[in-house]
């Protein structure tokens, strides 16, 4: 990935929130079948390995497992908030026009040697720990424990487990830093209009705006 300085993020603590919060990554495998990418759910344990582990799961029937078996490495791509932010914004339109769109954005790439697990007390618990993460703070959470048991044992049977212990972090948080104080003011503004209020993207202009 393209990291100019002042874009590149390496707090290990800002990147595993972004996965956090967007746990859909994109995983990248390039084996027998050639290129190959599907969306999969992560959940990063940062207890496990010098950077932590990441721990999916895909279907039996997807091809891609298969690869993944004795690769050396993989990447997983997490994509956080992203907008296009129009020149109309910024405070040098109206001083210079010397300015052009663009397209702010944070991202989190993940490299690491995939191990392809088919553990029936290791595929439950990952089915476990995912469903608890995503059905925490509803009124009425859903467990797989409702399920019937042997309707769960099928499923299982039907996946496969994925862990990646990280060998290598990547961030990069494009949010206007490079942009005067007045122009990433401006931003921050745009797009709470666009938005009608709040807008995930600017608070990262705001928060990080003035990192160099």
């Amino acid at each position: 990935m393209y990291e100019p300085p002042h874009f590149r993020t390496d707090d290990i603590e800002t990147q595993a929130a972004l996965i956090r919060a967007c746990p859909l990554g994109l995983l990248v495998s390039a084996g027998a079948n050639g290129l190959m990418a599907n969306p999969i759910p992560f959940l990063l344990d940062t207890e496990e390995g010098g950077q932590g582990t990441l721990r999916a799961h895909l279907a039996r029937a997807n091809p891609q497992w298969r690869d993944l078996d004795g690769l050396p490495e993989c990447l997983v791509v997490f994509q956080g908030p992203d907008r296009y932010v129009t020149p109309s914004w910024y405070a040098t339109k109206r001083e210079t026009g010397k300015v052009v769109p663009t397209w702010n954005y944070a991202t989190v790439q993940v490299r690491g040697r995939p191990r392809v697990i088919e553990d029936e007390a290791w595929l439950r618990r990952q089915i476990d720990d995912l469903t608890r993460m995503r059905e925490a703070g509803r009124d009425a959470p859903w467990a797989v424990s409702d399920a019937p048991p042997a309707f769960t044992a099928a499923q299982i049977r039907g996946i496969v487990g994925i862990e990646i212990p990280i060998a290598k972090l990547s961030g990069k948080w494009k949010v206007s830093q490079n942009r005067s104080e007045a122009d990433r003011a401006g931003v921050a503004a745009g797009l709470r209009r666009d938005a009608g209020g709040a807008d995930a993207m600017a608070e990262l202009v705001d928060g990080m705006g003035g990192r160099a």
